[in-house]
């Protein structure tokens, strides 16, 4: 569930807006999306996924931590390298290898061949 968006990091791109399934943002003050129907959030992860600026984070549990929760704290989302975390698995942004080019497993050859494919290495 999505648990915060830093003011400070948001460059109020409206990405995060526009990508959730949900409807969970509204557009606030200045730009920066605020968190207006957080429990409709599906951890589906898009938001964060698209956020260019690694501004959001999102818990990946289906309903809301504590208000006291670490997960809602910035400066520790930070420090701990959570904060933007599932786009950094995942690859996306510049700089960052795609999770599809670090996949582990057999090299998969075109339907009907005998041996396996080369190894892809752009």
């Amino acid at each position: 569930m999505i648990e915060l968006v830093s003011a400070e990091r948001c460059i109020t791109c409206d990405k995060c807006i526009k990508v959730c399934p949900t409807n969970v943002f509204d557009r606030g003050e200045g730009g920066i999306p605020v968190l207006a129907r957080r429990d409709d959030c599906q951890t589906c992860f898009q938001c964060e996924a698209n956020c260019p600026a690694d501004a959001l984070y999102v818990a990946p549990l289906t309903r809301p931590l504590p208000d006291g929760s670490t997960a809602r704290d910035e400066e520790h989302l930070d420090r701990t390298g959570l904060l933007g975390s599932y786009r950094r698995h995942i690859g996306w942004g510049r700089g960052r290898t795609p999770g599809a080019l670090r996949a582990v497993g057999p090299s998969l050859g075109p339907p009907g061949a005998k041996e396996a494919s080369p190894p892809i290495t752009s």
